[in-house]
Order: C-alpha cells, then structure tokens, then sequence
C-alpha cells in the first residue's frame, strides 16, 4: 500500500485531533499562507494547564501524527521543560503553552495577518 501525503490543512487537522484527545485548550489553527515573511502554511497553537498537561498535549499530537498521518516531527523543542513545546512539521508548527507563556509570546498577535480558526474546548 502506497501512503498518501496529507496536505498541510489536512496534516493540522490530525494534530488538532490530537491536542482535543488529550482536552487541550484554546484550539487556534492560523493559516499563515498568504502572510509575508511566513515560514510555514499553518501554526497550531494550544494551551495545557500546567507541565505535565503540555507534555502530554506533545506527546499525544506526536502519536496522532505518528500513527494517522505517517509523519514525525523535524525538531521538538522544550518537552522537558514543558512551558512552550515546539514540534515542527514543516509545513504545520504545533505551539504547546502553558497559559503565562502564551500570553507572554502573543503569537496571535504577531501574526495578526494570518486567517484563524477556533476549536471547540472538548473537555
């Protein structure tokens, strides 16, 4: 059997899946297509209630990834520390807060060219 590749709107959506899974909160997807200076097609961003929260969210986006998607990150960044987790896909980048940090780094704020989707909190 053949794998399929994913677009990257359709790569998101399997780690938005994950992030819900794990009741992740504050679901955004910023489609950062049409942004000048952008470096991938879509962010995800989430946010975990505290450390252990985070890791799991990484942990469980890898695992939808992994298993529906066939893909692996290219670079994961601060899992152990677990404020800010970093996986990055190339084409979709999956940010993992904690609450202080998100609102600290303001993503949605310096990418405000980019188009935003909100995800229902299931948790």
């Amino acid at each position: 059997m053949t794998k399929v590749a994913l677009d990257a709107k359709a790569l998101s959506d399997v780690a938005i899946q994950g992030l819900q899974e794990v009741k992740g909160t504050n679901i955004v997807r910023m489609d950062l297509r049409d942004v000048d200076g952008a470096i991938t097609d879509y962010f995800v961003l989430c946010t975990g209630t505290s450390d252990r929260h985070v890791q799991s969210l990484a942990e469980s986006a890898e695992k939808f990834m992994r298993e529906l998607a066939e893909e692996k990150p290219n670079t994961r960044e601060g899992v152990r520390a677990g404020e800010w987790v970093l996986l990055d896909y190339v084409n979709v980048i999956v940010h993992i807060f904690q609450q202080s940090t998100r609102e600290f780094f303001r993503l949605e704020d310096l990418w405000g060219d980019a188009g935003f989707e909100r995800f229902e909190d299931l948790g």
